[in-house]
């Protein structure tokens, strides 16, 4: 009987130990998929960034475009 509960215990213990290796390996994997997305996201909001800052430059240059015509043809009436 004693020999039996001892390979029991023996047998339990090992695989306590298999499946706590093949968690931290879950664990690994899950957090390099976890890595990789987070990269894709800053990727994602780099681009969105982007697109926002173009936009916003594209609209500064042509209003001070505009205001430097109106500018000059204020001048240009008052040269006449």
């Amino acid at each position: 009987m004693k020999k039996t509960l001892i390979v029991l215990m023996i047998s339990g213990l090992a695989g306590f130990t298999v499946m706590a290796q093949d968690s931290a390996k879950s664990e690994a994997k899950q957090a390099g998929h976890d890595i990789q997305q987070a990269g894709k996201d800053t990727g994602h909001a780099a681009k969105h960034t982007a697109k926002s800052v173009k936009k916003g430059t594209k609209k500064a240059v042509h209003k001070s475009a505009k205001a430097t015509k109106k500018g000059a043809n204020k001048v240009e009436e008052k040269t006449r």
